[in-house]
Formats: structure tokens, C-alpha cells, sequence
């Protein structure tokens, strides 16, 4: 039986269309509604040009949390990606959020870091950020830390997903 396919939608805090994409439905579990994309699939970054990805992936969009997460398939050397987002939304066949700047990263060889610290305080004062979006993504850029450090639950599910769509 074929996969349904969505939309997957970013956005940045004024509106503006950032990375988006068509992904497979894979289905959902007590973590959330998790998507994936065949190697060759592609997305763009606003309106440029597609980029075409190799290698598979899935995401992990989780109820209520202001985050989502990318598996990476090998050889790719991130593993996880997580974006710190607003709560996703689904509505007709789109998943969208938006993109709150700071990523939390879990490179292959384990190291685990928090990126795009400096974009994130430009945009505070750029698109006027209220101080519940900074505490919200902030708490959840600390929480994501140690949990893909920890590889606590979601963060050891990805590959029974990948196994989908690889």
C-alpha cells in the first residue's frame, strides 16, 4: 500500500516561507507523526532552487513540543538534527512551524551541540520575538540537549523508521 505524501512547511517568524518540502506519512506513535523522504528526494530553502538530499530521512514531528527532529540515514555524518520550532500544526495535509534559529545536532562519531545561537539573538530584535517564544525555545533547546546526548526516548527511534523509506 503506497504512503500518503505531505506537505512539510518552515516558515520564519514573520512569515516568510523557509524550508519546505514533500514527505511520505510513515505513521504515528506515543512520540508523534513521523515522515520520511527516499534518497533523491528534494525541498528548497524559500524560493531557491531544489536542493536533491541522497540520502533518506525522516522526521519526527512531536505533539505539543516546540521542536521537530531529522534522522539522517548513513553515510550522512548528522545524525540528528532537531529544529527549535513553535508547536507544529497539521491541517490539510501540511504540517507547518516556525523556525526559532536554534538547532540542536548530534553529529555521528556522538558529539551533541547547540548551533545558530547568534542567529537566534539576531532575530529576537529582528522580528520582535515575545519573551514566552524565547523561554519556550530556549527550554526546549536545554531539554533537547541532554535528551539526544542521553539518546532518551524518541532519540534511539529513528532507525525503525528509516528502515521505511531507506
Amino acid at each position: 500500500m503506497p504512503f500518503e505524501s505531505v506537505n512539510v512547511v518552515y516558515r520564519k517568524y514573520d512569515g516568510s516561507l523557509h524550508w519546505h518540502h514533500r514527505a511520505l506519512l510513515l505513521g504515528e506513535d506515543e512520540h508523534g507523526v513521523w515522515t520520511g523522504c527516499v534518497p533523491g528526494s528534494s525541498g528548497s530553502r524559500g524560493h531557491e532552487p531544489p536542493v536533491v538530499w541522497p540520502q533518506a530521512f525522516v522526521m519526527l514531528f512531536p505533539r505539543d513540543q516546540w521542536w521537530t527532529a531529522v534522522f539522517n540515514a548513513r553515510p550522512d555524518k548528522t545524525e540528528i538534527y532537531c529544529d527549535i520550532t513553535t508547536v507544529p500544526e497539521w491541517r490539510d495535509g501540511e504540517v507547518t512551524m516556525v523556525d526559532l534559529d536554534l538547532d540542536v545536532i548530534r553529529l555521528r562519531d556522538g558529539r551533541v551541540f547547540l548551533d545558530d545561537e547568534d542567529e537566534f539573538e539576531e532575530h529576537q530584535v529582528r522580528y520582535a520575538y515575545p519573551p514566552h517564544v524565547i523561554s519556550s525555545a530556549r527550554a526546549a533547546a536545554e531539554h533537547l540537549l541532554q535528551a539526544v546526548a542521553t539518546r532518551a526516548a524518541p532519540f534511539a527511534a529513528g532507525p525503525g523508521w528509516l528502515a521505511r523509506v531507506s
